[in-house]
Parts: C-alpha cells; structure tokens; sequence
C-alpha cells in the first residue's frame, strides 16, 4: 500500500458522507450508481465510508500503524469490483482530439486498465490590483446574480454569467463594463490553468489564501481541445481550504491530496471508495482514494479517474513530484462486507 495518511483519508471520507447524508436531493451526484446492479446501494457505501473512520479512529486510539495499509485486513473486510474501461468511448474521443498527446494515450488506454490522469491545485504568484505581467482576474460572481440561488440564477438567461466566453472575458467585457468584482489579478496562463485545475492557492502576506470555482457560463467542457479554446469560463469564490464537489458553494466537500479522486459523479455515484495499483519498478503499489470531486472532462466517461496529488506551480514542479505515477492503472471499487 502507498504511504497515503490514513487520518486525510478519513476526512475526506467523513466530508463525503456528511454530504451524502445532507445532501439527498442532489439527485446528479447522491445514488448508488447508475452503472451498477442491485449489489451496490447508497447504504453500503455509506457503510463503507463509515467504516474507514471507524478503522482509522480505533487505531489511533490503540496507537497502532493504520490497518486501511493493511494488505490482509483490506482483503478481510471489503469486496473488491473489477472496473475496466469503456475503451469505445475513449477511442471515439481520440478521433476527435485536436492534441496529440491526448488522442495518443486515449487510443492506448489497455482494456484491463484505466485511464489514471493526475489533477492538481494550481500555486499562483498574483497581485492585487492590475499589472501589465498580471492582467487577468478570477471574478467573483458577477453583480447581478450575487443574492440569487443557483436555481434562479441558471434559469434566468439574460444574467451577465450566461453571456460570456472565456475569449470574451480574457478580452475584457467584465472589466471595460464593470460587470463583477475582481478576486486577484494573474498572468493569461495561469488564469487558463486555474480554470482548468478548478482551485487556485495563493500566497498573500504569508497566508495561504484558496479560490474556487463557484458558478460558470453554462458552456460544455469540450475534450477534444485544449486548455485555451475552451470557451467554458467559471467564476470564483474564496474559501477555507481545497474544496470538491458540491452543488452550491456552501456544500461543497473538503478534499486532501493523494486520497481524493475526481470521476464521472453521474454515472458512478460520489463517495465510492476505490483502489488503484500499478507497478512501480519492482513493486506493486496500491492507494486507496475517494470519489469526491468531478469535472467536465468526466461527462461521458467510465475510463478514467483522477488523483489529487498536491500544489504546484506549473507543469515543471508538478511533473518532478510525480513522474513515477504511471498512466494507466488497476482499479477497483471497494465495498465494506
């Protein structure tokens, strides 16, 4: 087992359920499963999630090293569903792609293994007023939707949120018209990357300060292009620590690095607990994660999951941290018995 913190699991677990518990008329995100037979409920994954903070809290309490890497009492206590990938949707959006790189380990994904992609919160150098290098904001909601529900808000087309691209932002229709208040200004790239990631950390005064994304314009994420032809544009919103899914703002669950995992939400149900392994030279390493986060990139998608790993400033430090983890994995949902 891979040396994750079994006290992060637990936490991420524990905001899990306390979602799915809170939440219940968040019929997108709060079911069993829509890909799965009767086997798999909404109470046993519950259990499940219960479970690993029973298991970690005990251990504490013995002062003994945390069972969840415990090969044995895993094998013990939990049923284990192979997953294997929907490689005809994957090969379909490898047709499309416009990135090379991207159509290429579609098209190699092995029909044994997922599609394990890494995801991580974007560290940004930012100011806050306007600077020729830093002339991009992250908007807080625009003006005139900022004391409506979500409900109200999507259903009312004519607001500012629902009139704009990304290219029409990044040109300045916010700012020339004053439409919504800025957050903190960065440079194009990392406005592009921030979007992407969907969490922003930022170091002001030596405190780290977190922007999330809190409501966008509508716009599909589309796979098959890249990061700055996306005309998906998200509005931000400052909060206490990362955060993943959630229907509004305020529910939304509090992740940790290397036990949480994005997915397709609707189709899988949030809080399954998954293992991923994979070789690592000559060992077989295996983590366990969270489903606890989404993203557009998952609509459609049972070939993929995506590891939290940790806070980066760019591709260079986050390809040294993590050029060990391997594409392509093992997977397996986990099921307390």
């Amino acid at each position: 087992m891979s040396d994750f913190k079994a006290s992060a699991l637990c936490d991420v677990a524990d905001e899990t359920q306390r979602y799915l518990t809170k939440f219940t008329a968040d019929k997108f995100a709060v079911h069993a499963g829509t890909v799965f037979d009767e086997s798999v409920t909404l109470a046993k994954v519950k259990k499940t999630l219960a479970f690993i903070c029973q298991t970690y809290r005990e251990d504490v309490r013995k002062k003994r090293y945390s069972r969840l890497h415990d090969t044995q009492f895993l094998i013990e206590n939990f049923y284990f569903y192979r997953w294997t990938p929907d490689i005809k949707t994957a090969r379909e959006i490898a047709l499309k792609s416009t990135n090379t790189s991207k159509s290429r380990m579609l098209n190699t994904i092995p029909s044994d293994k997922i599609f394990l992609t890494k995801y991580y919160t974007k560290l940004l150098t930012a100011s806050a007023v306007k600077t020729p290098q830093y002339n991009q904001a992250l908007y807080a909601l625009p003006y005139d939707e900022s004391a409506l529900t979500l409900e109200a808000a999507n259903e009312d087309l004519s607001l500012t949120r629902h009139k704009y691209t990304r290219q029409d932002i990044i040109a300045g229709v916010l700012e020339e018209k004053k439409l919504a208040k800025p957050l903190i200004w960065l440079t194009e790239e990392a406005l592009h990357d921030v979007l992407l990631q969907g969490t922003g950390v930022v170091e002001v005064d030596g405190v780290r300060r977190y922007f999330n994304v809190h409501r966008n314009n509508g716009i599909a994420y589309d796979y098959a292009i890249g990061k700055r032809e996306q005309a998906r544009y998200w509005y931000f919103s400052e909060v206490p620590s990362i955060m993943g899914y959630g229907e509004t703002l305020d529910s939304k669950i509090a992740i940790a690095p290397h036990v949480s995992f994005a997915g397709n939400v609707a189709e899988l149900g949030l809080g399954k607990l998954f293992m991923v392994s994979y070789d690592q030279g000559d060992e077989k390493i295996s983590r366990l994660g969270v489903l606890a986060d989404q993203g557009g990139a998952f609509d459609n998608n049972l070939f993929q999951l995506d590891l939290l790993v940790d806070s980066y400033y760019g591709w260079q430090d986050y390809h040294k941290a993590n050029k060990h983890l391997p594409d392509y994995a093992n997977a397996w949902l986990m099921l307390v018995k």
